[in-house]
């Protein structure tokens, strides 16, 4: 059994396990090489001063059913949120194995999980090229004229419109969220079925998805109400909640097989409307605009209504129809580098309970 050195500190160094122990639980993570930080409230750190730890097994070792089990079982319920004693974690402690085994565990599920890094950092990249190309075209105005041109650089006609307080391209209309002819607010409800894996909004993580939970029609919740379509985009509603889904048709599987939350709220596309509407979605000034027209006494949020409240300028078919053709490709490898990551993250969360408490034997 090994016991821990527990800080609380105000500096970190390279591979202490950062913890939360009041009001959200259960999470870790290992300060990297040339990371420079302070430790905000309501965590502590974990620093490994033994060469019989790898520090990653003992970072895995935290996300374990067993662990998981242990920590609920030592939570101090409070009146406003629930903590773990920071004074009593140094004598918790962890059965050791051997450090070679350690390493070989650590081998296996570090390569699960930098492959997940390496598709988010491919799609980090993606939609930086997709907010380029539409600041470009849709903030700037420089979306490829009749001729090919840049149309605002190309000296295009920009007209006000008393609906926004910029000019615009002639032949564009301004709409709002609510109510326009690229998009139909989702409605709840879900046909019935057998077991489905439910999304809840802590599910998602800015455009990251984690595997969710398996429910069944007749015992879910009541916020499990929402299904999924093609081509369909989807946000938290709640403020400061930056969660959003992009549903294609490389994300069939997912959409057959979950239910979401009614805390996201989703927009029905077309076919073509799809990127342009993912991108005015993803782009800066949406969620602090969603942010100012929520409301609410308890969870500040937006709901249908409150979308009238966010314009939506609709360029002409021809220009959706290039922006479409242009981002396609791109929205397509997102989907599937996130599919991969669902699937990944599923793989991991299988092998490592069964690493850890010695069902899995790992041979040279």
């Amino acid at each position: 059994m090994q016991k821990f050195l527990i800080k609380v500190l105000t500096y970190l160094e390279k591979d202490d396990i950062v913890f939360s122990y009041e009001a959200t639980l259960g999470r870790y993570a290992i300060i990297p090489q040339d990371f420079y930080g302070c430790l905000g409230r309501r965590l502590a750190i974990v620093r490994n001063k033994s060469k019989n730890i790898n520090v990653k097994w003992l970072y895995y070792y935290f996300q374990s059913p067993e662990w998981k089990a242990f920590i609920e079982s030592k939570i101090v319920k409070g009146s406003t949120v629930n903590r773990i004693s920071v004074e009593d974690f140094p004598s918790y402690t962890v059965p050791l194995i051997d450090i070679k085994n350690q390493d070989k565990i650590v081998s296996i599920l570090s390569t699960i999980d930098d492959k997940i890094e390496n598709n988010n950092l491919i799609n980090d990249n993606l939609q930086q090229q997709l907010k380029l190309l539409y600041d470009y075209w849709f903030t700037q105005f420089d979306f490829p004229d009749e001729n090919g041109k840049p149309y605002k650089s190309s000296g295009g006609l920009m007209l006000s419109n008393d609906k926004v307080s910029y000019k615009m391209p002639a032949n564009w209309t301004v709409y709002n969220l609510f109510e326009n002819p690229l998009t139909l607010i989702i409605k709840p409800g879900v046909d019935m079925f057998e077991s489905k894996n439910y999304l809840a909004t802590a599910d998602v993580n800015r455009t990251a998805i984690s595997t969710g939970t398996v429910i069944f029609y007749e015992t879910r919740e009541s916020r499990a109400n929402m299904q999924p379509t093609v081509n369909s985009v989807w946000f938290a509603k709640m403020k400061n909640s930056v969660k959003h889904l992009y549903l294609n048709k490389e994300m069939q599987k997912l959409i057959t097989n979950s239910i979401l939350s009614t805390g996201f709220c989703g927009l029905q596309c077309t076919e073509e409307s799809f990127e342009y509407v993912a991108a005015f979605i993803e782009h800066s000034y949406f969620e602090p605009l969603k942010d100012t027209l929520a409301h609410g006494a308890t969870q500040e949020a937006v709901n249908n209504d409150d979308l009238s409240g966010i314009a939506f300028v609709v360029p002409p078919k021809r220009i959706l129809h290039l922006f479409h053709e242009s981002t396609e490709s791109i929205y397509s490898q997102i989907s599937k580098n996130l599919c991969e990551n669902q699937e990944l993250t599923q793989l991991r969360e299988w092998l490592l309970p069964m690493l850890m408490n010695g069902q899995a034997t790992i041979y040279d």
